[in-house]
């Protein structure tokens, strides 16, 4: 029992059950599920549908985190992504032998990619600035964080662009096998994330050279490379994310697209178990954390807590799950608890 207690995702397993209770606790509908239209309905389906643009963003977060840096413009890069695929897909209103039909600007496939390269070159261009510029990981994406909404505003022209092209609207309001198409996407990346962790030495690349960068390069690791790549990789996760959510509201918002996704992926990562000083990493922890928040801001909704508060009592739900992830404090609780049977005299 001892080894489970101390597991690295014993305590965001708790948090995510206890979340959830509270919210069943609230409504009795909570925990339903029913088959409607071909596909799974219920508020756990919804939670998980909005958690997977999250989970993609704190996956690249938690490879960053983990080679001892940061990256808060992938708010911006999800803005950005999205409005490249929104304004290259559109989707103007032809007649087609008398019947009304929208036709994409471009072929979807050619707009998907571009977004997604395009996010892949943000990625890169902080992983230049930080591996190869040798910039402070919160300058460099600092940079991009102001300046890529300034280019997502430039992409839509400071308008809300919509999108009238229905097989768009499948990535992100599709549903496969009775669920939704965006949690396929985000536990197709976890799971080839996972085996290439596991099963090939990146993992431990990684956490070398989060641990130690100076003493990773001097056993001859490609520690900029790593680095490089990871902030690459980081970019293309918001890209994707991008998509999702883009997708999901048939539009795209340059100005509003991603706003403060990096502070809840930030979040993601540290409840999932992820150290922020480098190295230790969980993969895993990072999802289940984007399923913490998710869940928390449906409960503080379904509570009825009023919007103005609503981001207090967020942070305080955090503060306190990260005071109990912590080994110090768990400690000095436990040193406090034993000290008066400690100092009681003997009778």
């Amino acid at each position: 029992m001892g080894s489970v207690w101390r597991h690295r995702l014993f305590w965001p397993l708790v948090t995510l059950l206890l979340l959830l209770a509270v919210n069943a606790a609230f409504n009795a509908s909570f925990l339903r599920l029913e088959w409607r239209d071909g596909h799974l309905y219920g508020s756990l389906v919804d939670i998980v549908k909005s958690a997977a643009p999250l989970a993609l963003v704190a996956l690249g977060m938690t490879l960053v985190i983990a080679t001892r840096g940061i990256d808060i413009s992938v708010g911006a890069v999800v803005a950005i992504a999205a409005a490249v695929a929104a304004w290259m897909i559109g989707g103007s209103l032809v007649i087609h032998d008398g019947v009304p039909t929208h036709v994409s600007r471009f072929p979807m496939w050619l707009a998907l990619a571009c977004a997604l390269a395009v996010a892949l070159l943000c990625g890169a261009w902080n992983g230049a600035l930080v591996a190869l510029v040798g910039m402070q990981p919160i300058v460099a994406t600092l940079i991009l964080m102001v300046a890529g909404r300034g280019i997502a505003q430039l992409v839509t022209s400071g308008q809300i662009i919509t999108v009238y092209y229905p097989p768009f609207f499948e990535i992100g309001n599709g549903y496969l096998l009775g669920l939704p198409v965006p949690f396929y996407i985000a536990a197709a990346v976890l799971a080839v994330l996972v085996l290439l962790v596991r099963r090939t030495a990146l993992g431990l690349f990684i956490q070398a050279v989060g641990i130690n960068p100076s003493a990773a390069r001097l056993a001859g690791l490609p520690a900029r490379r790593i680095v490089f790549w990871a902030y690459a990789f980081c970019g293309l996760c918001a890209g994707v994310a991008g998509l999702i959510v883009s997708s999901t509201v048939k539009s795209a918002d340059g100005n509003n697209a991603g706003m403060l996704m990096e502070l809840d992926a930030i979040l993601a990562v540290t409840l999932g178990g992820t150290a922020l000083t480098g190295g230790r990493f969980s993969l895993v922890g990072s999802a289940i954390g984007a399923l913490i928040i998710q869940t928390l801001t449906y409960a503080i909704y379904s509570i009825g807590v009023p919007p103005e508060v609503n981001l207090v009592v967020k942070a305080a739900v955090v503060f306190a799950v990260m005071l109990l992830q912590s080994p110090e404090f768990r400690g000095t609780v436990a040193g406090w608890l034993r000290r008066p049977a400690a100092t009681e005299p003997a009778r």
